[in-house]
């Protein structure tokens, strides 16, 4: 029986085994997942207890149109409820807990603004349409600094988009213009993220681990602390005197086929030897390779000196052939991919409390506040409670991060990255004005997370730096998750990682179906045009056009050429 070689166990390489075993026909038992770290989950993270602090390095949202995330996770049962499936897990939870933010912005004085108006001059209007509608050809290699004014900067439309989806100014136009197609059928319920979904626990517990054990019960073998090093390709290190036609197995010359794979487990290399049928997908390139944790007394510290094992093997794929991309795109510029978020887990509600009361919003209800003034663009989250599946009632737990680590806090005079936990709650603390400051800075633990390329599939880059989920002439090698290319779809998104996972497992096998195509709001008549009334409407600040008196300082969180 053919075998199938998953490189990692991230969201990509664990929806692509499940995707093998319903659509492809494979046993569990010939599927082998490889990952380098001692814990499977890849990016959807998140462990602790009460004494030593809850930690996650970020959470993703979900909307209606996640197709192949639904999809598939109709097909797996709810750990809390096995007669429910994780989809309809999820959707319950939305009916229950739905977000209605009234504090989306908070300014420099602690006061909450009123998001609903999204501050547009009519040249900001006028440059976001345009962006939107500019073919994506055309964006390559371009900045989203290049296509808009130092005012849009401003807006509390860039303030809530750029903290909901994690962009810097200086970020490719090409994902800014994706996004803005991608999520148009949003702009109306943007301010009060009423159309966002979440699951009922952080993802590692809602997603990972069910899916987790579904696969393991059909046999499914995961080989945690394994790292894939290189890739045996066909006809390396032949001699050139073959020629063009046939090579011995009926391959052609040029096919890109995997015939091993090299691997180093505790210490020991060893290799795997593939055989003509089985199958090989690779997550190629990580967004939280490198990442640091810090404490409560203690900054995190990054190692810049190992990126990690997917994007060293990705860097010698990509130099033996064209057409498999270049990660240098992605991961030679960590200071233009790097923030920082950070955990906090007590036991006194004192700090829930005053946050409801603040945000006029009961925790899982009231979705991002974002500090827009803050040096550090500051964003925090009280998610619904328990936010861990054993997290005990008496123990609250909540997520904050900041886009702008490098920078000097606003009253802790110190940049953010070198801050401990401590330090980090003074900072939001102070934003907030809250007279109980001292006391939940007692009582709370937290945890600072660094990493070096979390938006780093967001920087600029061209046709081609991303490889295709099954390459030109590939016929066994697929790549998956974040950096390999999807159409039209949203990268920083599980669905992206889904949908890579189903396109490589349809195209290996030459089934006849596949995904579903990406949602195109922007080409439905009804969304586009209650997008552009939502703009129309709620988009000029009171006394705004596009000659208006200059928009008042600081200047926009932008950085230079």
């Amino acid at each position: 029986m053919a075998k199938a070689y998953l490189v990692g166990s991230g969201i990509a390489a664990l929806s692509a085994a499940a995707f093998l075993i319903r659509d492809g026909g494979f046993a569990g038992a010939d599927i082998v997942l490889l990952e380098e770290q001692d814990r499977e989950g890849g990016s959807l993270d998140a462990a602790g207890s009460p004494a030593t602090g809850y930690t996650m390095r970020g959470g993703r949202m979900f909307e209606l149109h996640f197709e192949c995330t639904y999809d598939l996770l109709r097909s797996i049962p709810s750990l809390d409820d096995p007669s429910k499936s994780v989809t309809a897990d999820t959707f319950a939870f939305h009916e229950d807990f739905a977000w209605d933010d009234h504090a989306r912005l908070v300014d420099a004085d602690g006061r909450i603004v009123d998001a609903h108006g999204m501050g547009f001059s009519e040249r900001d209007r006028l440059e976001l349409i345009k962006c939107a509608a500019t073919p994506e050809r055309r964006l390559d290699g371009k900045r989203i600094t290049d296509c808009f004014n130092e005012g849009f900067f401003r807006t509390n439309f860039w303030w809530m988009w750029c903290t909901t989806f994690a962009f810097e100014p200086w970020h490719g136009a090409v994902e800014f213009h994706r996004y803005l197609n991608r999520f148009v059928h949003l702009f109306k319920t943007f301010d009060t993220m009423s159309g966002i979904y979440r699951t009922r626990f952080n993802q590692f517990d809602s997603i990972v681990r069910p899916l987790l054990k579904w696969l393991t019960d059909q046999g499914v073998t995961v080989r945690l602390g394994t790292r894939v090093t290189d890739l045996t390709l066909a006809g390396e290190g032949e001699g050139e005197g073959e020629g063009e036609g046939e090579r011995e197995g009926g391959r052609h010359a040029d096919a890109l086929t995997v015939t091993a794979l090299a691997v180093t487990r505790s210490g020991r290399d060893e290799e795997i030897a593939v055989g003509p049928d089985d199958l090989v997908m690779v997550t190629n390139g990580s967004m939280t390779a490198g990442s640091a944790l810090g404490t409560t007394d203690a900054p995190a510290v990054l190692d810049a000196s190992d990126p990690g094992g997917s994007w060293a093997l990705w860097e010698t794929l990509a130099a033996k052939r064209p057409g498999l991309g270049n990660p240098a795109v992605f991961n030679s510029s960590p200071a233009d991919s790097c923030w920082g978020s950070f955990t906090v887990t007590t036991q006194d509600p004192t700090f829930f409390k005053l946050m409801e009361d603040f945000s006029g919003s009961e925790a899982g209800k009231g979705g991002l506040i974002t500090f827009k003034d803050s040096a550090w663009l500051l964003t925090i989250v009280l998610n619904h409670q328990p936010h861990f599946r054993d997290q005990p009632d008496d123990t609250f737990v909540w997520w904050g991060y900041g886009l702008f680590p490098d920078r000097e806090g606003d009253f802790v005079r110190k940049p953010m990255r070198d801050c401990t936990g401590r330090e980090i709650l003074d900072e939001v603390l102070r934003h907030l004005r809250f007279e109980q400051a001292p006391r939940i800075l007692d009582t709370s633990i937290v945890i600072p997370a660094l990493m070096p390329y979390i938006t780093s599939q967001f920087l600029v880059r061209g046709q081609g730096d991303r490889p295709p989920v099954v390459p030109e002439k590939s016929t066994n090698l697929a790549f998956i998750g974040q950096y390999a290319e999807v159409p039209d779809d949203v990268v920083f998104t599980v669905e992206y990682s889904v949908r890579t996972a189903w396109t490589a497992v349809a195209g290996l096998l030459h089934l006849d179906t596949g995904p579903p195509p990406v949602f195109a709001g922007h080409r439905d008549p009804r969304v586009l045009v209650e997008a552009l009334e939502t703009l129309h409407r709620r988009g000029r600040r009171p006394g705004a056009s596009g000659t208006g008196p200059e928009r008042p300082k600081p200047a926009p969180n932008t950085r230079g050429s």
